[in-house]
């Protein structure tokens, strides 16, 4: 029974429950597809509830309310990501409540729950339920109750985890995008995951640390594949610390990012001033931020690009890798490419192997080297036919008995010319030399439509409209 939480007890829970997320960042990782399904709310939230780990273990905390302090602090600062924020907003209203306690019994301790919960949705912009909030807040609401009753601090907490496992198997029916994945919401598993690590410290269990990450099988998984990168709205998960040098109203900046973005949560004290967007303007966004005074940290993240490599690697999880078959003839063609009608055309021209990828959709090095080996010949020449996947073909080199020869080919239209300019007869240099002379002889024009509305070089262009690119 544990009826009073000191400064020293404080600083044990929080290092425990950051050791519980640290140790099942995986599992929550392959969980992650709301607000964007880029697969790092684990990872961000044990970042988030490390750096706070760190800092307690480096002090001593005399109070509760210097050890709640001490976690809201560095916390903030060290936060990444919209769950991670989250999570630093429910621990800074925890020690907004235990501000000037010595210690705090059952009551206090679940009315400061409560409190975290009230600062988070406050500061999030557009709270969406059957997330972490919802969990938090039920689970909040359960050590309400359950302290009215006993004044057992591990039973009131036992309680609260009750309540909050039962609120996380519901969000799957409550987020369509959870309901669309068949999956729990990972910010809210992440939240639970702390909570269960402050109550084993309670009852004198320590969690170690892993070191490698919590890399366990994972059972329950997202499908990534289900959703596709172009729908990710917004491409840039932007955060940073401001300070408030010049002392102007965090409200205009708020305004200002809902404008702009979403996902949008912004926590501010009397010295700084947190952020995190999702926006398809990072530069004006931080231009923005630097009316308020000097950057303190800044971290800019490709969402789509995420995703991208969560697809591969869900594709391809456990996958044998495929040995270099004998050759049966001097030359091979490996080609990069999507859809049917391409497929076709680079196979009538003469390609051994096809492999689907293309823009917004990269194969790894991997994916590359099944379609070398497979291949039943003694050079193998690879067309990328994409700019993004050049790099990831000429990792190949070197990787099989097979000789590599990576032809870099950024467009559809230079992997047609590459091959047309091949002859069987003549031999490597020459094929070599011809084929790369003839796709940097080819510029491509490409006709397709807006997506989304924007703005690209001055020019304002609307969803649906047609573009023309060039190269």
């Amino acid at each position: 029974m544990t009826q009073q939480i000191t400064g020293a007890l404080f600083k044990e829970m929080v290092i425990n429950g950051a050791a519980a997320i640290n140790n099942h960042k995986e599992e929550i990782n392959e969980l992650n597809v709301f607000p964007v399904p880029d697969g790092d709310t684990g990872t961000n939230m044990s970042l988030t509830a490390g750096n706070a780990a760190k800092e307690l273990e480096r002090s001593n905390p005399g109070t509760v309310s210097r050890a709640a302090d001490i976690t809201s602090n560095a916390m903030l600062r060290g936060a990444r990501g919209n769950s991670g924020v989250i999570t630093s907003l429910l621990f800074r209203g925890v020690a907004k409540h235990l501000k000037d306690m010595d210690s705090a019994d059952a009551v206090q301790f679940a009315g400061a729950m409560a409190s975290g919960v009230e600062s988070a949705y406050k500061a999030v912009m557009k709270p969406a339920e059957g997330t972490i909030l919802t969990v938090s807040r039920l689970t909040a609401d359960a050590a309400v109750k359950a302290a009215e009753n006993d004044n057992d601090i591990e039973l009131v907490l036992e309680k609260a985890l009750e309540a909050g496992r039962t609120a996380l198997e519901n969000t799957v029916n409550q987020n369509p995008v959870l309901s669309k994945a068949g999956v729990v919401d990972a910010g809210g598993k992440g939240y639970l995951y702390v909570l269960e690590g402050m109550l084993k410290s309670l009852r004198g269990e320590k969690i170690e640390l892993e070191t490698s990450g919590g890399d366990k099988p994972v059972n329950d998984k997202a499908d990534f594949t289900g959703f596709e990168t172009e729908d990710i709205r917004f491409t840039y998960c932007t955060e940073f610390i401001v300070s408030r040098k010049f002392k102007k109203d965090p409200n205009e900046l708020r305004d200002f990012l809902d404008k702009r973005g979403d996902s949008v949560v912004v926590v501010d004290d009397d010295e700084i001033i947190k952020v995190h967007v999702h926006s398809n303007e990072p530069g004006n966004i931080i231009t923005k931020a630097l009316t308020y005074g000097p950057l303190l940290t800044v971290k800019i993240e490709n969402m789509r690009q995420q995703h991208t490599e969560k697809i591969i690697q869900a594709k391809h999880e456990g996958r044998p890798k495929v040995a270099p078959v004998k050759p049966e003839k001097k030359y091979g063609i490996v080609s990069v490419c999507a859809g049917a009608g391409l497929e076709s055309i680079f196979r009538d021209l003469g390609a051994d192997g096809i492999i689907t990828g293309g823009q917004t959709m990269n194969p790894s090095t991997d994916d590359l080297m099944d379609a070398i080996n497979s291949t039943p010949a003694e050079i193998v020449y690879v067309l990328p036919n994409n700019k993004n996947i050049i790099m990831a073909a000429q990792q190949c080199v070197g990787l099989t008995p097979k000789q590599v020869v990576v032809i870099p080919t950024a467009t559809i239209p230079q992997g047609i010319s590459a091959m047309l300019s091949f002859e069987p007869e003549n031999d490597e240099p020459e094929n070599t030399s011809a084929m790369k002379t003839a796709a940097e002889n080819v510029h491509t024009v490409l006709v397709t439509y807006a997506a989304r509305d924007s703005e690209f070089d001055g020019k304002r262009i609307k969803a649906g409209e047609y573009l023309v690119l060039l190269e």
